[in-house]
């Protein structure tokens, strides 16, 4: 028997996330801008009940309600909006 460890595993190539299930920030932004009113990007980045609330605020307003997720799809996109998913995890590029 011996008493070596097994080497550490490789880092992660250029590039790609250590973190598999980490969002990415692209996604929910294009989510955010095409189906916002919906809460899409919102229930993708695991905001549950916010996604619910736009999905009622769209309804309610007859459909004005959807600039609220338009307007967050281009802040996601520019990284002044949702930089983090519902578990804490940065999001990536």
């Amino acid at each position: 028997m011996s008493n070596y460890a097994p080497p550490p595993p490789p880092p992660p190539a250029a590039g790609y996330s250590q973190d598999p299930a980490q969002k990415s920030r692209i996604a929910a932004g294009i989510l955010g801008i095409l189906l916002g009113g919906l809460g899409i990007h919102r229930f993708y980045l695991g905001y549950v009940g916010i996604g619910i609330a736009q999905i009622a605020v769209t309804i309610v307003t007859l459909g004005i309600g959807s600039i609220w997720g338009f307007i967050e799809g281009i802040l996601i996109l520019t990284g002044s909006g949702i930089t983090k998913d519902a578990k804490g995890r940065p999001l990536r590029d």
